[in-house]
């Protein structure tokens, strides 16, 4: 808490990002320069394409609410932490016929990640978004995609 009453407050922790986005193309991969580029869906039939990854992160917040036990609150923060894996997963076919190829070999994936995202809600449910103002690939031959997030958050105390 940063004043009496509890209404201002700065929040600081870590965090563990599980992100998984079912999309309809493929990810292909150059080498000169060792880019990766999203393309559109061609003749090759796949029935689920994913993109996947893990980060880990510190994020600090500058959180407002009112002083009630069923409190209004909004938080305004950031975050920089590390991609520490991303991968394609692709799904041909469907039950016994089913294969799943997964490729981590992403040559220019970005390890470093920062956002913004803001909060705002009632006691321990608030709506909540994202943006990272970094792309995924590093490399500026590379599909630039930014990640922009929406959710609920849910609080324990």
């Amino acid at each position: 808490p940063l004043t009496k009453g509890n209404t201002v407050a700065l929040g600081i922790g870590v965090a563990h990002q599980l992100t998984r986005v079912r999309h309809d193309n493929l990810f292909t991969k150059s080498s000169n320069p060792e880019s990766t580029n999203l393309v559109p869906k061609t003749t090759q039939t796949f029935d689920k394409n994913i993109l996947a990854g893990n980060s880990f992160s510190i994020p600090l917040e500058l959180r407002f609410r009112k002083e009630s036990w069923s409190h209004f609150k909004f938080h305004l923060g950031g975050k920089i932490g590390y991609q520490a894996n991303m991968y394609s997963k692709t799904i041909f076919g469907s039950g016994n016929n089913r294969d799943v190829v997964k490729d981590y070999g992403f040559p220019d994936l970005n390890p470093l990640i920062y956002s913004a995202h803001v909060r705002f809600g009632l006691r321990n449910w608030a709506l909540y978004a994202s943006y990272n103002f970094n792309t995924i690939f590093a490399e500026s031959a590379s599909t630039q995609l930014n990640q922009l997030q929406f959710g609920l958050s849910i609080s324990m105390y």
